[in-house]
């Protein structure tokens, strides 16, 4: 069986730093902020970013040029026979489009994922090819069992502010400003394929007492058959508040003991559209194939 590569890109939450320990490749996702242009974890920090968001920057978010997906590409198939892309979901950005159709040109050796996957559910994805490809499965095979499972996956976020909901178009600005008046907190879920809204709260305490009940829904419904054997992974997420997401992880831990854990920091491009002092709860199911 030929050598399979695991490339994703910075949407996984995986560090450059991280990428060479679990020997991953990650393509940096791309940001314009006042009109110049930065990479994720290259000369773009979590801190820088949310320093610049604080100062009311000009964020936007952008996928690798063809030529940046060429490279990686081209890089790995010198050193391994074909390779597996986990890029972010398809229904919160154009790269995986753009990857299929570059991959076209690589006679079936380059497999893009299109698996639904974001931040740490998408690191798990990550992790879990990785462990397929170290089992023999080629990448035909391995694109295959990720897209099987791609739904088993949900995601919960709560955020502090409307402004930047607001500001992308996903609401309006009476409803933003009615929002802020009364102090709510929305609930959002990624369930596939968009950030979608789920609750609305009145302050921080109240939506994460609703997270924790949509996450048990779901343990309860849709992933019963794995969450009784504790066979799900359990994930939490932040956006550039720390301190306050160590305190979300006690909680999260203390109510789901049975599953692993694991917490990151958001993926950038996702907190370009939510703002700073986000939590967020994922899980993923253990796939069967690992078994």
């Amino acid at each position: 069986m030929g050598k399979v590569a695991i490339l994703t890109d910075s949407n996984s939450g995986i560090t450059q730093a991280q990428s060479k320990e679990l020997g991953v490749k990650v393509i940096p996702m791309p940001f314009f902020i006042d009109g110049e242009q930065y990479f994720e974890d290259i000369n773009l920090t979590q801190e820088e970013f949310y320093e610049k968001l604080k100062q009311d920057a000009d964020i936007s978010t952008s996928q690798p040029s063809i030529g940046e997906m060429q490279d990686a590409f081209d890089e790995l198939l010198k050193e391994y026979d074909e390779l597996v892309y986990i890029p972010m979901s398809s229904g919160l950005s154009g790269t995986c489009q753009t990857a299929t159709m570059v991959a076209d040109d690589y006679d079936g050796k380059v497999q893009v994922v299109n698996n639904q996957r974001i931040s740490v559910t998408m690191r798990q994805s990550v992790l879990d090819a990785k462990e397929l490809a170290k089992r023999g499965k080629s990448a035909a095979e391995i694109k295959e069992i990720l897209e099987k499972h791609k739904m088993e996956s949900s995601i919960y976020i709560t955020l502090d502010t409307l402004k930047y909901l607001k500001k992308g178009g996903r609401i309006t600005p009476a409803a933003a400003a009615i929002g802020t008046m009364l102090k709510l907190n929305p609930v959002l879920q990624i369930q596939g394929e968009k950030l979608d809204a789920f609750a609305k709260a009145r302050g921080k305490a109240s939506a994460k007492k609703i997270m924790l009940k949509a996450m048990q829904d779901d343990l309860d419904t849709r992933f019963a058959e794995f969450a009784k054997d504790g066979k799900m992974h359990m994930e939490v997420a932040y956006s550039g508040n720390p301190e306050e997401a160590e305190e979300w992880a006690a909680l999260v831990k203390e109510t789901f003991p049975q599953f692993d854990f694991h917490m990151d920091p958001l993926s950038l491009s996702v907190a370009c559209h939510i703002g700073h002092g986000a939590l967020a709860i994922a899980t993923s199911v253990y796939l069967p194939e690992l078994d």
